[in-house]
């Protein structure tokens, strides 16, 4: 049995490895010295990896990993491309007017950024940006991203268009959307090729990049001493990549993020029935649910949908179960019938899950580790990194280079911005937060009206819906 879990992988990412010539992995061997090791070799610690040889082509660069780079978080999401655009009532709360127009421009960048590094370096990562459709498939989820848009509106940096009911089921392919806003700063990725790709551009700037090489344990004392399996690695600097894994090597961020399971579910290629539903791009479409479904197309004609929210580790644990098929299925196999009852018997070819590091604002959060500055670390991307990723490249490719600048100054620089509490309470609120939205969902979809205390119990988990709900 656990071979078969070890054997498992997330439909990306054996997708992208199928695409790849074999190549034996790099493992690190024996001690070396440099002046910063990454640790993590998903999209945040690639996109640091390179903005910093960009930077500094002369500066030595290591990245280890524990697996292959893109093997964790960042090759088994749902490869939608979002924005902080509908997090700017939070960002303002948080961080000020200023700093939130500049991040909700910051995030709509990005997906722009990322799309012509995927040209200019020929990384084929299948990125369609084709937008995204935020919509309402009952009536009390109508009207409700209205008052962030009209905040946005306010500030002159709304991208969203409102588009007539029947325009949005027609580009949803599904008639259970009653409203919806679109933005063209969005879209979806295959995101398994684009961590690939990232690996291979950063490895041509002279980052030494070692795969199967976990970390196992850190000396923060200087020189700072990152210890492997088969060999020491002497840093100058080091920066935390580690998103969800970060809890089972430093206990302080234990309190930080909730780790939680968003579930996938794709078909196999079926482009004629999707071109009569009019699922013609890549468009990514998430309801506005607190644990929200998303789905988007691919080129070969899948449709892939997932759900968040679902299983809730105890004591942030990365258990088996995030290298296994969706223990889920019967819920995305009753969302794919709601959004599609004309594919209710259609197979799904796979499922599976993945790990989101949910912080308590729904943010990332960026610092220095307190036992040494010269460690930075970032994480909490809450289920909304793809695109953000990017960002966190350069937040911490400035700290590490300690430079004076807007990235350096983020508001997300900040470290966490809340905590949740300490187990088993934090486990068993989540439970019953969880199984409240549940029930308070299912009656607003009968039309029904939820009751008072499920509704108060929904509310501790606001920060978690991919929108701010005004």
């Amino acid at each position: 049995m656990n071979k078969n879990h070890q054997a498992f992988q997330p439909y990306w990412f054996a997708q992208a490895m199928k695409a790849e010539s074999p190549t034996t992995a790099k493992v690190l061997t024996h001690d070396i010295q440099t002046d910063v090791c990454i640790v993590g070799g998903g999209f945040t610690g690639l996109w640091t990896a390179i903005n910093l040889k960009q930077q500094q082509p002369s500066l030595d660069v290591v990245v280890i990993e524990k697996g292959l780079c893109g093997s964790g978080a960042s090759g088994r999401n749902g490869g939608c491309m979002l924005t902080w655009s509908t997090k700017y009532l939070s960002m303002r709360k948080l961080f000020g007017e200023e700093e939130a127009v500049r991040l909700v421009q910051s995030s709509e960048q990005a997906v722009y950024e990322i799309e012509s590094f995927c040209h200019t370096h020929g990384i084929d990562a299948q990125l369609r940006r084709h937008g995204a459709l935020y919509t309402a498939t009952n009536a009390a989820q109508e009207g409700c991203l209205d008052p962030v848009l009209q905040a946005l509106d306010a500030q002159e940096i709304n991208s969203w268009q409102q588009w007539e009911a029947d325009q949005v089921q027609q580009a949803a392919g599904s008639t259970l959307h009653r409203e919806g806003v679109f933005s063209p700063a969005a879209g979806s990725v295959q995101p398994a090729l684009l961590a690939r790709g990232l690996k291979r551009v950063a490895e041509q700037l002279g980052v030494a990049v070692y795969e199967h090489t976990p970390m196992e344990d850190i000396n923060t004392d200087a020189p700072i001493t990152v210890t492997t399996p088969q060999a020491d690695i002497f840093a100058g600097k080091v920066v935390l990549a580690l998103n969800a894994w970060m809890v089972e090597k430093f206990p302080e961020f234990r309190r930080s993020i909730v780790l939680v399971s968003s579930d996938m579910a794709i078909t196999k290629p079926i482009p004629d029935k999707l071109a009569q539903l009019g699922l013609a791009d890549g468009k990514a479409v998430v309801d506005s649910r607190i644990f929200v479904h998303y789905y988007r197309t691919t080129p070969d004609g899948r449709l892939m949908l997932g759900k968040g929210g679902n299983h809730f580790s105890f004591a942030n644990r990365v258990s088996p179960l995030f290298d296994q098929p969706s223990r889920y299925q019967s819920l995305l196999r009753r969302a794919f019938a709601g959004f599609f009852p004309s594919l209710a018997d259609e197979p799904f070819a796979t499922t599976w899950t993945g790990a989101s590091d949910r912080s308590v604002t729904g943010l990332p959060f960026f610092g220095h580790l307190k036992q040494n500055a010269n460690i930075v670390y970032g994480l909490g991307y809450s289920g909304n990194g793809v695109a953000q990723t990017w960002i966190g490249g350069q937040i911490l490719a400035s700290l590490v280079l300690e430079q004076d600048n807007a990235w350096r100054r983020c508001g997300l620089v900040s470290g966490p911005k809340g905590y949740f509490p300490p187990e088993p309470v934090r486990w068993s609120g989540a439970m019953l937060v969880r199984n409240a939205i549940r029930r308070k969902e299912a009656a607003e979809d009968a039309g029904l009206k939820p009751n008072w205390l499920d509704r108060q119990l929904a509310k501790f988990a606001n920060a978690a819906g991919k929108a701010d709900k005004g």
